[in-house]
């Protein structure tokens, strides 16, 4: 057998292959085949095994045979095959696929699931695919980087490559060259659209030849195609609209089609053979940088005739885009569930905070008889944006006044007004403290300061909104208490990214050499003198952060780059350091603010290239142009890093993309990787550590992250340790709680306090017996402790719906001393729903009744099961609907329950029997009802392309739904659906993303309400689209609108 990487069934033959290799001189991969994908995988092996049977046969009547034994073996399938037939192709019955061979003799690594991880395409070796640069799958550049690392040689046909295509590919790239792989590209001078710092380096690399075709006028090569050949016969290729260049790559709405030898091999094969011709064609002409680099630069100015076309959007609409809804969403529920009305918003400058404003105050107005709106901000062209936007959401062009700059109003109804003009004219306004409904205050972080104070503390608005970039001030001030201590919503740095209201960012961490691990740590943050002390003392370092810049950066000397620093003497030190360097640079701190505007205008004009500060809230560093980001300290808090982060995200002509550099030593096991990665990739169903391991597969559309090999193993060391805290650190942090703050220890104040989650706590045990175990408790009996520790755990923790934890708390209270007579029919229900989510089983009591009251036998356990529901209550930030349905059920739409609970709820499972419904479908026959259960991703393995299109929201009010293989359009169940309007049976949808969570805990299902037939394609199994009465819930559109780029 060839070494390199396989994706076959492990047969009779395969075995006996790799027991002749030799297990002590090979590295055998194998894992178990994926539940979801076996009938594909058996299938495929059998039609293999069969044409192989069919090429045995000889003799006039070959086809008459081949008939007649394709129907006995139709016959045999039917009545079950068990017979052996081929041998040597008999998959073995533990159900295995090689993934690879490789020789232990000289090999470059010592891992092999590590090694497998980082060269294994995420998209597989033997199924095709589809990129089209939406949000559902993997990305193209992610995909390529393992594509590199598992070939023996490649071959790139694309009409024009840019360094910043190559650099986010620059490390895979030259390891597979240097390890004997052999690279051909072939490109063009078209448009001067080429970087010829991009071809110098390919050319420049081991086992690489380039050629170009310097034919400017009439360029004809247009194609963008890929292919990468193994020894091992898997060879993949990619062809499609994407050139080499970063925006192609990661950000654009490409379209690219992933071909493999397995699936399409006549394609491959002609790609091969048209690839050579062309690399024969005298047309194309191999470079050579001491030959050619002359010639190529000419070239490429001399194809740069036309202009670049510039797209631009417009970002506002007046129907809020999903992750607006989302928020408002949010904002409903602080008010409407938690009666809390005084909100913050938080956001990057640039993401439409505004929008969402006016949207949120639509809402308010639209059910408020009364809504005199003061806006305020503090500068001019801030207010007459915002009285523009509210104008356009509003749909009315005479809505509101400015009060600003001599400006005076002609009424104080709805008012835009600077913060000065409020605060020198408030004595003489003859206005009552509740005049104004609704108050939104623009870059609310000032609400803590002085500026705001005085109208702060004097008017009292039904709803306080604040809108902000920067919750977390350096002066100590809290804003948070304005706003009910907490953020209400934030739009997700991956969504504006997204929605490309911000600039996309390539972000490198590099590995930097001063180590932190002795660094005091104090209140949560490195002590800021001991970094100072390290980083100003420490030369070798600057000639490291400089060599970074040359590394990744086109030009040294053309950035506009902002440095964040420790100190102001760190900042200073920076400066001095790199102008000695010969690379022009100042330092903007506390000391020199009074030269703040000359600074940002010489900075503006690229007088100097380098700016480094300490006070990322010096609105002097709020400039759009800056295009490269140094971390030079590490940054505790994730809202201070992404507010650092954001200073360079802002959208600027001409900028392409945002180059992030952030240097990361060896970190104290405090330091949390974790939170920065996850605020960087955004929402996914994978965990953290997973996505680094995979090379951040997932990342918003156009970014890219590239971690250094050592600063990649670092973080993951930090992030395993953090993540797999055991009991006994746990009761640890419990015993020291009391010395480390006045808070009282409870469940919620000792999560908060040290950002431990609620299922970290309920992985190792309940919080009552953990607290015993520390001794803050006295010992408690252990009637329920059981039961109760697995209904939180298993049951609660993977619900999310406000009405059944209410329901719930309301009788804890009690202390589940209940009289049944007092419920009627919904509540009686849940009661039973709560039965099967303690006791697990029907029955086991003489009633209902006496099930419920024994749950309060333990009083520690009671008091524990309310605190528990009053932070699960106090996490829902979304709306519950109600449905209409012929019958009385208690769930709630959008809610998100347990399978137990559902089976419960709709009569399936009673007091006396359990539902022992596992199927994907679930029917009352007596309610007239089919529920459907639908996991949107099937497969255990990541990416699985024969089972991740089956089930998608295609709108927010249509869902492609595949049936059970079994279901045909013409008889029986399949039948029954199309009818289903005409029997009056209801169709219910219940989806959740997976059956288990990053962490591995159990998902719910959300409730996503009743589907109506729309249409039907296809037969066992049916694809049915069904038509929703309510859209689908904001918080589950991005999971499951697989194929939508929104």
């Amino acid at each position: 057998m060839n070494q390199g990487l396989y994706e076959e069934l492990v047969t009779k033959l395969i075995t006996n292959k790799l027991d002749d290799l030799g297990k002590d001189n090979f590295q055998i991969k194998k894992i178990s085949i994926d539940k979801a994908e076996a009938a594909h995988l058996l299938s495929q092996h059998i039609g293999k095994t069969i044409k192989q049977a069919f090429n045995l046969i000889k003799g006039e009547d070959i086809l008459e045979i081949q008939i007649e034994i394709a129907n006995k073996i139709i016959l045999f399938l039917k009545e079950e095959l068990k017979k052996e037939e081929f041998e040597d192709d008999l998959i073995e019955t533990e159900g295995k696929i090689l993934k690879a061979v490789f020789s232990n003799v000289d090999a470059h690594f010592t891992d092999l699931d590590l090694h497998l991880k980082e060269i294994t395409p995420y998209t597989r070796l033997i199924h095709s695919e589809l990129f089209t640069g939406g949000n559902s799958g993997t990305t193209l550049e992610s995909e390529l980087r393992k594509e590199i690392l598992s070939s023996d040689k490649i071959d790139l046909l694309v009409s024009f490559i840019k360094w910043k295509g190559i650099r986010i590919l620059e490390r895979e790239l030259r390891e597979f060259t240097e390890r004997g792989g052999i690279l051909r590209v072939i490109t063009t001078t078209y448009i001067g659209a080429t970087d010829a710092k991009a071809v110098e380096f390919l050319s420049s690399l081991k086992n690489t030849q380039v050629k170009v075709s310097y034919n400017t006028g009439n360029e004809r090569l247009h194609a963008k195609a890929y292919l990468f050949q193994r020894n091992t016969g898997f060879h993949t290729g990619y062809i499609g609209s994407s050139n080499f260049s970063r925006s192609a790559l990661t950000d654009g709405l490409e379209w690219n089609l992933k071909i493999t030898t397995k699936e399409i091999s006549h394609i491959i094969d002609k790609f091969k053979k048209t690839f050579e011709a062309y690399w024969q064609n005298p047309e194309f002409e191999l470079y050579d940088g001491t030959i050619h680099s002359v010639k190529l630069v000419e070239a490429l100015q001399q194809g740069k005739f036309s202009k670049e076309y510039n797209f631009t959007t417009s970002y506002f609409d007046i129907k809020p885009f999903h992750y607006q809804s989302e928020i408002l969403e949010k904002l409903e529920v602080e008010r409407s569930v938690h009666n809390r009305n005084r909100n913050l918003i938080v956001a990057a400058t640039g993401t439409g905070k505004t929008v969402i404003s006016a949207f949120d105050y639509k809402n308010f107005r639209n059910k408020n008889t009364s809504s005199k709106l003061l806006f305020v901000a503090h500068r001019k062209e801030i207010l007459q944006q915002a009285m523009a936007t509210f104008r356009g959401v509003l749909k009315e062009n005479n809505f509101g006044d400015l009060w600003v700059d001599g400006i005076e109003p002609n009424s104080n109804e709805y008012l835009f007004v600077s913060v000065q003009t409020l605060n020198n004219r408030l004595k003489n306004l003859k206005l009552s403290p509740n005049y104004f409904d609704f108050i939104i205050l623009d870059e609310a972080h000032h609400g803590a300061a002085s500026s705001y104070r005085t109208f702060l503390n004097y008017f009292q608005p039904k709803v306080l909104l604040g809108l902000t970039a920067t919750p977390e001030r350096m002066d100590n001030e809290n804003i948070l208490e304005d706003f009910c201590n907490r953020i209400a919503a934030e739009i997700r740095l991956s969504e504006a990214l997204n929605k490309k209201l911000l600039s996309p960012f390539q972000y490198f961490g590099i590995t930097d050499s001063i180590d932190l691990t002795s660094v005091k740590w104090e209140k949560g943050k490195y002590v800021a003198s001991e970094l100072t002390n390290l980083y100003t003392k420490n030369e070798e370092r600057i000639g490291e952060i400089i060599q970074a810049l040359d590394k990744y950066t086109h030009d040294i000397n053309d950035v506009r780059a902002i440095g964040f620093c420790v100190t102001i003497e760190h900042a200073t030190f920076m400066a001095e350091k790199f102008n000695l360097a010969g690379l022009k640079a100042e330092s903007l701190t506390s000391k020199n603010s009074s030269e703040r505007d000359r600074i940002r205008e010489l900075f503006r004009k690229k007088e100097f290239n380098y700016l480094f500060v300490v006070d990322i809230f010096n609105e002097g560093v709020d400039i759009p142009e800056i295009d490269t980001v140094l971390f030079l300290r590490p940054t505790e808090s994730l809202t201070v890093f992404l507010q650092q982060l954001g200073r360079g995200l802002r959208l600027s002509e001409g900028k392409d993309c945002l180059t992030v550099l952030d240097f990361v030593g060896n970190s104290r096991p405090e330091y949390n990787f974790e939170s920065k990665f996850r605020g960087l990739i955004g929402k996914t169903t994978t965990s953290v550590q997973k996505e680094i391991e995979d090379d951040f597969p997932h990342l918003p559309l156009g970014c890219s992250i590239v971690l250094e090999k050592k600063m990649k193993q670092t973080i993951l060391e930090n992030i395993k340790k953090a993540t797999s805290l055991n009991v006994n650190q746990l009761i640890n942090k419990i015993i020291n709680f009391q010395h480390q703050t006045n808070l009282p220890l409870t469940l919620n104040n000792f999560m908060e306090f040290n950002h431990i989650s609620i299922e970290t706590i309920y992985k190792k045990d309940s919080w009552s017996r953990l607290c015993q175990k520390a001794g803050v408790i006295a010992d408690f009996e252990n009637t329920n402790e059981k039961q109760i520790y697995s209904a939180i755990t298993n049951k609660w923790l993977s619900t999310n719906s406000t009405s059944y934890f209410n329901f719930i708390l309301k009788i804890a209270k009690k202390g589940f001393n209940i009289r049944i007579s007092d419920y009627d029919e919904n509540q009686k229900t849940m009661l039973l729903m709560l039965h099967y989510d303690v006791w697990q089983n029907a029955g086991g009591f003489n009633s209902l009744e006496e099930s419920i009251i024994q749950m309060g036998k333990n009083k520690t356990l009671v008091k524990e099961i309310i605190e528990v529901l009053e932070i699960l209550i106090d996490k829902v930030d979304f709306k519950e609907v109600d449905i209409d349905l012929p019958y009385n059920q208690p769930l709630k739409v959008h809610a998100r329950y347990t399978r137990d609970q559902i089976l419960a709820a709709f009569r399936l499972s009673t007091f006396d029997r359990k539902s022992p419904s596992r199927e994907g479908v679930a029917e009352n026959v007596e309610l007239n009802t089919e529920l459907l259960f639908i996991n949107l991703i099937k497969s255990e393995e990541n990416f699985s392309p024969t089972t991740m299109y089956d089930d998608y929201a295609i709108s927010e009010t249509l869902f492609h739904w595949q049936s059970q293989n079994s279901a045909r359009p013409d008889i029986g169940k399949g039948l029954s659906y199309i009818q289903h309007q005409e029997t009056d049976k209801k169709i219910l949808l219940f989806v959740r993303e997976k059956a288990k969570d990053e962490k591995g805990n159990t998902m719910g299902y959300v409730f996503i309400g009743e589907g109506t037939f729309k249409e039907n394609e296809g037969e066992k199994p049916m694809n049915i689209k069904w038509k929703l009465n309510e859209p689908m819930p904001n918080y589950l559109w991005k999971e499951s609108a697989k194929m939508s780029v929104d």
